[in-house]
């Protein structure tokens, strides 16, 4: 068994750690191994189809050569790996940062907020945004600072300021995040930037096809523009996108030139939440609030798990089934399904992340962005993994993965 031969530096204040020598200042084992704050271990995968900085979660994570869903399942290295690396992997101490991104240093000063409290600023208040405002109004005192809104049409942007700041408790609590009204130049000066314009929604009842990705044309344009402002304006924050198709857009966004550490999806939240209603009549079901999971966009290739560990392919067929066409039953009532999607993706979602708290969203893995479980913590990103993935579910989630990585 090969022994695993290690290099400890110091950039920045910050600890590095590589398997290979690096033209860095050298810092000794002793130094680095009674050290309790993070540390950054370097890895070289393609810049292309990985992330620029992840969690490391099991040791196998240090010797991987390209990601892909295998980093779903949980797995420890054959080769012996010091005593204190593993104590920093249990204690989520350790980033992988990818060297192979040019400016793979920035990693280390990447913090979208410094502050307790974070500032917001939300793009398009359409039905979709002005929802959502008022989730992370009612829902955001004890981290978040002040909502900025902007939206093309100033009337709107006049009518959610008056609204939303009037939504108060009957003891007129202090604390709720203030409105702000935005001008265009001020829309990046926050820690996190949410798209929530949308263009081409068709009218009730002209559903001749999904309707997430009639949308794709217009919505890829104009976050395409606001990606393109973000990164001349050296945006440092949280890119998220909650407008449709989520994952697509990211995309998108992410050939402007930002950080795919920056780009996040909200759509699968209220997927998730809405298997979790289905299942809720069933009795064959009841523990999906549990151990059920939900993978993929926010439409067509979504793919509903009953349970990881008790995984039936026929229930989570039957769920995935009626999740994904929920949005067509509420319009056959008469109405645009948007108020549990601005919530349960939205809202709750950013919330979560803000609280570096596990929920749904999508992320970059492998050349495209899927979503899956994951947290914002430590300024980087720790997906759930899995002791095992059926192999029948396995091969759902890698169809998908193709599906949207060759979109």
């Amino acid at each position: 068994m090969n022994n695993l031969n290690l290099f400890y530096y110091i950039v920045e204040n910050c600890i590095i750690i590589s398997k290979k020598e690096e033209n860095l200042k050298k810092i000794t084992e002793k130094e680095v191994s009674s050290h309790k704050g993070l540390m950054y271990f370097l890895v070289n995968l393609d810049e292309n189809n990985s992330r620029r900085s992840f969690l490391i979660t099991n040791t196998s994570m240090l010797f991987i050569k390209n990601e892909n869903l295998d980093i779903l399942i949980e797995k420890d290295s054959l080769i012996p790996v010091p005593q204190f690396i593993k104590k920093a992997i249990q204690e989520k101490r350790l980033i992988g940062i990818n060297k192979s991104y040019r400016n793979w240093r920035e990693t280390l000063k990447f913090n979208p907020c410094q502050n307790p409290k974070w500032k917001i600023n939300v793009v398009g208040l359409g039905d979709v945004g002005g929802t959502l405002i008022t989730g992370l109004r009612l829902l955001g005192e004890d981290c978040i600072e002040e909502i900025g809104i902007y939206d093309t049409d100033i009337n709107k942007i006049n009518r959610w300021e008056y609204e939303c700041n009037q939504i108060q408790s009957p003891t007129l609590n202090p604390n709720l995040p203030k409105i702000k009204a935005l001008n265009e130049d001020e829309i990046f000066n926050c820690n996190m930037f949410v798209f929530c314009v949308s263009v081409g929604v068709p009218k009730i009842g002209n559903e001749r096809k999904d309707v997430r990705l009639v949308q794709f044309e217009g919505n890829s344009k104009i976050v395409s523009l606001y990606a393109k402002l973000a990164k001349e304006k050296n945006f440092e924050g949280i890119f998220a996108v909650v407008s449709d198709p989520v994952d697509l857009l990211c995309k998108s966004a992410l050939k402007e030139g930002l950080s795919p550490n920056q780009i996040r999806g909200y759509g699968l939240g209220v997927m998730n939440a809405r298997a979790a209603y289905y299942a809720g009549k069933y009795p064959e079901l009841k523990n999906y609030h549990v151990d059920g999971r939900a993978f993929g966009p926010h439409g067509e290739g979504l793919i509903i798990a009953n349970s990881i560990e008790n995984y039936d392919e026929n229930l989570s067929d039957i769920l995935t089934k009626k999740t994904r066409e929920s949005n067509l039953e509420i319009r056959s009532l008469g109405f645009k399904p948007y108020i549990a999607p601005a919530l349960s993706s939205g809202s709750f979602s950013l919330i979560a992340t803000i609280k570096s708290q596990w929920h749904y969203s999508a992320t970059f893995l492998d050349g495209a962005f899927m979503g899956i479980k994951n947290r914002f913590i430590n300024n980087t990103i720790e997906l759930e993994t899995y002791k095992n993935i059926p192999s029948k579910l396995l091969k759902k989630l890698e169809r998908t993965h193709s599906y949207l990585k060759n979109f």
